[in-house]
């Protein structure tokens, strides 16, 4: 998704001239994807359509996109900064572990080009009512898709403590998961948890007075989006998905923000790239599987520093690619 780096990309409104933001490895991701007129891509979290919009200048006069986001604030923007490319964009409303089913509901299928920029956009960070953020007070929502499910005050509602930690630490990473799980059921017996500031400062109760750059919430902050937003499950599911989708020669493009995701899309793209999937104990290959994937970031790609500065939402990004081979499947 968007990320908001400070920096302005060209775009047309009202007076002809519109302002905004790059994403986060702009020039990047759209170097491995490597779009082409005639093409088809699918955007599978098109956020304010930053990507989307380079996709779609680099594939000119004919290129198509199918843009995918669960959040209906962002496709509204999007909508509006893609109207110059008319009837080559495809925007839907839905979540990207359907990506199967959508592109081949939209013609999409074959494509030349699936990316992910994963993450929360621009959009939801800057708008505290969102919940997204502990630095201001709002409602403790998390949702991408606000049409429905369940928030993260209705988490830490109903999750008991045991649960509780188990998910701030398998999502979160967070070291003191079960003092903290154990903060939240304390404080939820004697009035609800329901505001990011709340929240926020309960955490710091557990590690003391706050220091460093990092504030101490972060992770918890993470761990309930990621479990408001089924994340990782999705994750999991749209891989597979997207190599399906792909044209031999097509290309996979995912930017990832935390160790999670990161580690999920390095396990999928060695795992499609070997190939064999006999058991290690199994001297010879009696499988007969063939690499599905050649990877072209045999190093991941991170930003410069430069990005890096300009935009700390950038400071965890990083980029993984890979090339749909003729043997796929």
């Amino acid at each position: 998704m968007e990320k908001a780096t400070g920096d302005w990309d060209r775009g047309v409104g009202s007076a002809g001239q519109r302002a905004e933001h790059l994403p986060v490895l702009y020039s990047e991701a759209l170097d491995w994807l490597d779009p082409r007129p005639g093409g088809r891509y699918v955007d599978c979290t098109v956020g304010l359509g930053g990507h989307s919009a380079g996709i779609l200048e680099r594939s000119e006069p004919d290129g198509q996109l199918l843009g995918i986001d669960a959040d209906t604030s962002a496709l509204e923007l999007a909508r509006e900064r893609l109207v110059e490319f008319g009837t080559r964009v495809t925007l839907v409303h839905d979540t990207f572990d359907q990506l199967d089913r959508l592109a081949r509901s939209h013609a999409f299928t074959p494509a030349d080009g699936v990316l992910f920029d994963l993450g929360v956009s621009s959009l939801e960070l800057d708008r505290p009512e969102r919940g997204f953020s502990l630095r201001s007070e709002a409602p403790l929502d998390m949702r991408f898709d606000q049409s429905g499910g369940r928030t993260a005050a209705d988490i830490l509602a109903a999750t008991g403590e045991k649960e509780l930690a188990d998910l701030l630490y398998r999502y979160g990473e967070e070291p003191r998961s079960r003092g903290i799980a154990r903060a939240i059921v304390a404080a939820r017996a004697r009035q609800p948890i329901e505001t990011t500031a709340e929240l926020a400062r309960l955490v710091e109760r557990v590690y003391g007075r706050a220091s460093g750059r990092v504030h101490p919430a972060t992770r918890t902050f993470q761990a309930l989006r990621i479990a408001v937003n089924d994340e990782l499950e999705m994750l999991e599911s749209a891989l597979p998905q997207a190599l399906s989708v792909l044209a031999p020669g097509g290309r996979l493009v995912v930017i990832s923000f935390h160790s999670l995701e990161d580690r999920l899309v390095k396990r999928f793209l060695v795992d499609q790239a070997r190939g064999c999937r006999c058991p290690p104990e199994v001297p010879i290959c009696v499988c007969g599987g063939v690499p599905a994937v050649e990877i072209l970031t045999r190093k991941v790609v991170t930003p410069t520093p430069e990005e890096a500065q300009r935009n700390h939402r950038a400071r965890s990004a990083k980029l993984r690619a890979a090339r749909k081979l003729d043997t796929a499947r």
